[in-house]
């Protein structure tokens, strides 16, 4: 399968970048920017930056479980269509205190089935590169049933953030995240072949 031309039934793949911080002063958007910009130029599938921060998501409040499907609460209703509409996601996130942020934990928490049979994809920051909050992302994934690629972009806030805040990453960085796109690519056409049959 052509990573520059990946259709499923004359539709094109749909791949949403996912901002997981929603903390005032976040590196998350410069980062995001930086993914969409680099994937967007690939062209093999339409890419959307989705900020959980856009969605206003209170700490989970729908009263029957996400599993059944049957939603009261219109800010879940809004953020389910946005969610069911891509074939895979890349997700942003930050490392804090060895763990995903909160937001983004719950946000994923909200629902069920929109996750259910595609594939994710993680470029993560911090201290250490945020592996940790990839290695916990990567569990809550698989009970979602949403398969991960093995790449991933590991950004140092020591070396890839001027004083800390401003984003600069190096060079490096632009092979590992077309190696992790390659694979995202692949497997969300697989994943979506799946979906159909």
């Amino acid at each position: 399968m052509s990573r520059f031309k990946c259709y499923m039934n004359n539709q094109r793949l749909k791949i949403a970048i996912v901002i997981g911080s929603t903390r005032p002063g976040r590196n998350g958007e410069a980062v995001s920017r930086w993914v969409y910009e680099m994937a967007n130029s690939r062209g093999d599938a339409e890419y959307e930056m989705v900020d959980i921060k856009d969605y206003s998501l209170p700490l989970l409040d729908e009263p029957i479980p996400p599993s059944m499907g049957q939603y009261s609460k219109e800010h879940t209703k809004i953020w389910s269509a946005k969610i069911d509409s891509f074939d895979a996601y890349v997700f942003v996130t930050p490392e804090y205190n060895h763990g995903i942020p909160g937001a983004l934990k719950n946000a994923i928490d909200f629902l069920f089935k929109e996750w259910n049979n595609k594939v994710a994809g993680f470029v993560s920051y911090g201290s250490a590169g945020g592996v940790r909050a990839v290695e916990q992302l990567r569990l809550v994934m698989a009970e979602v049933k949403v398969a991960t690629v093995r790449a991933q972009v590991q950004l140092s806030i020591y070396t890839d953030f001027e004083n800390f805040s401003i984003f600069k990453p190096h060079n490096i960085h632009e092979k590992s995240i077309n190696t992790m796109l390659d694979e995202l690519v692949t497997w969300a056409g697989a994943m979506k072949s799946l979906r159909s049959s």
